[in-house]
């Protein structure tokens, strides 16, 4: 969904938004440098797993219900919603497995945006997934502005994933957004990624703090 190279996994990298998710466990096995922050951390692997297990069901009835909003098959590789719920489960239990050691070792911070605990420049590359732009309407306008440059601020390259907000139409602030971030000196890109499970959903936006020679393009590929 980030279209990552072996390049960006070189790098320092910072998760927001990451939840119990095995992206942190899997790229810091691989010997990645990666930092996770989000509020969830601010309690135990008991809490959480309790959490994980008191909603599993509801977003299984919730994905049901909207099953015509993925994409289903080899181009998701998530053929079922059973499929779906064994991929999340098996991910769930590696990080449980290392939350622990992990948080111990300062990988996953509690922290939320769109204000973050570290200092400019701390990162080389930021990725939000199922975030920013899909909840539009819970967290509003104002606080993706906020917390994109707050992310611009921390990383010198951001990546955002999906476009869509919850319903699956492209989210309005997608374009204030580029807006907002060109005026501050950020190169914007829209950029289709070799990924889609929510339908539509295929593309990412680039934020990189731009050069002083260059010009900022607002563009699809």
């Amino acid at each position: 969904m980030f279209a990552l190279s072996g390049d960006d996994l070189a790098t320092r990298m910072l998760g927001c938004g990451d939840g119990p998710a095995a992206f942190n466990a899997d790229a810091t096995r691989r010997g990645c440098s990666v930092v996770s922050c989000d509020p969830i951390y601010g309690f135990d692997s008991r809490d959480i797993e309790g959490r994980i297990a008191a909603t599993r069901e509801q977003v299984l009835d919730q994905t049901r219900r909207h099953a015509d909003e993925f994409v289903w098959g080899d181009t998701s590789g998530i053929h079922t919603v059973e499929e779906l719920d064994a991929i999340r489960m098996a991910a769930m239990r590696t990080f449980l497995s290392d939350y622990p050691d992990g948080k111990a070792a300062g990988r996953y911070v509690d922290a939320s945006l769109p204000a973050l605990p570290f200092h400019d420049g701390s990162f080389d590359l930021a990725l939000c997934s199922h975030l920013l732009f899909l909840y539009s309407t819970q967290l509003g306008e104002a606080f993706h502005q906020l917390a994109l440059r707050d992310l611009g601020r921390v990383a010198t390259e951001v990546r955002v994933f999906p476009l869509l907000e919850l319903g699956g139409t492209r989210s309005p602030f997608v374009d204030s957004a580029a807006r907002d971030l060109s005026a501050l000196d950020y190169d914007v890109t829209i950029e289709r990624v070799p990924y889609e499970f929510r339908r539509g959903g295929n593309e990412m936006m680039r934020i990189r703090r731009r050069a002083a020679s260059k010009n900022c393009h607002i563009f699809s590929v």
